[in-house]
């Protein structure tokens, strides 16, 4: 689904060269290694949820008017499982409804409502409408609606592989020198559906590795974040990792210092399903470095 090979033909940003040297890895330490083991454990245990990304079969975008939902090849929406005839989603004025067919003995929410508006996932709980192992619900991108489709028996779940990783390595947990904003600024992240999105960039963060410097722009996930979003390339990504970015977070920063762990750094959804919409790595964050550290793209990484 992603066209990744334009990181590999775009220049990196954001390196000053210095004098070179080379870093020692020693042997990490056991706690190091059952922290880092148990953080890797826990966020494949969310992926492989019967509600994860791993559970995805399906990305539909609703056109204006009546949208007829459903397994059946009648439909106007055809899924790949699930009821025949699942019900209508109407789609007026940015507004959702959906009418349950009264075969699909679907749900709402886990309720036998027989009808309702759409809550698109800008909300803390989408509407969720459900049969058997099959749900979906309303997500909005830059206006433009669309149903995620989910079945708990998906073959992405049921036939997971697991996530290789590089060894643990300690030197890749870097204390960096983070720098403020005031105001805040804004960067254009661009997306696997064409588009852009504009995030808040509280500030930078600055890191050395191997006697050079190098940039990062965190941005925030939500206006009330609690962490810092990393989204990143480097000299890996299209080769070793997934090559459209991976993902980072950290804790906010503290006197002017901030702490992130490239152990930590992982897949996006789009790695595993062509049904997510992810950001890619802003050409702010592509670094010139291998990054040998964190999860290695999964699978024959076609996605």
């Amino acid at each position: 689904m992603l066209k990744t090979s334009f990181l590999l033909a775009a220049g990196f940003a954001g390196v000053q060269l210095m004098s070179a040297k080379v870093d020692s890895s020693p042997a990490p330490s056991a706690d190091y290694v059952k922290q880092i083991e148990t953080w890797h454990a826990k966020r494949v245990d969310r992926l492989k949820a019967p509600d994860g990304w791993l559970s995805l079969i399906g990305l539909h975008w609703l056109k204006d008017g009546k949208n007829k939902v459903g397994s059946a090849k009648d439909n106007d929406i055809v899924l790949a499982a699930g009821p025949a005839h699942f019900g209508v989603v109407t789609l007026e004025g940015g507004k959702a409804t959906i009418a349950l067919d009264a075969s699909a003995k679907a749900t709402i929410d886990g309720k036998p409502e027989k009808s309702a508006e759409l809550l698109d996932d800008s909300h803390e709980k989408p509407t969720m409408i459900a049969a058997g192992s099959v749900s979906f619900y309303l997500i909005d991108r830059n206006g433009k609606k669309g149903l995620r489709v989910k079945d708990t028996q998906a073959e992405a779940r049921t036939h997971f592989r697991g996530i290789d990783t590089f060894p643990i390595d300690a030197s890749w947990r870097v204390e960096a020198k983070y720098e403020a904003f005031n105001p805040p600024h804004t960067l254009e992240i661009p997306t696997v559906l064409g588009t852009v999105d504009k995030m808040v960039v509280p500030g930078k963060v600055t890191f050395t590795r191997d006697g050079k410097t190098y940039d990062l722009l965190p941005v925030l996930e939500e206006p009330d974040a609690k962490e810092l979003w990393f989204i990143f390339a480097d000299r890996t990504s299209g080769k070793e990792t997934y090559g459209a970015a991976r993902f980072l977070y950290a804790d906010m920063p503290k006197d002017g210092k901030i702490v992130f762990d490239f152990n930590k750094a992982y897949n996006p959804p789009c790695a595993f399903t062509p049904y997510a919409t992810c950001p890619l790595a802003p050409p702010e964050n592509r670094l010139d470095i291998a990054v040998k550290a964190g999860e290695k793209k999964y699978g024959n990484g076609h996605h």
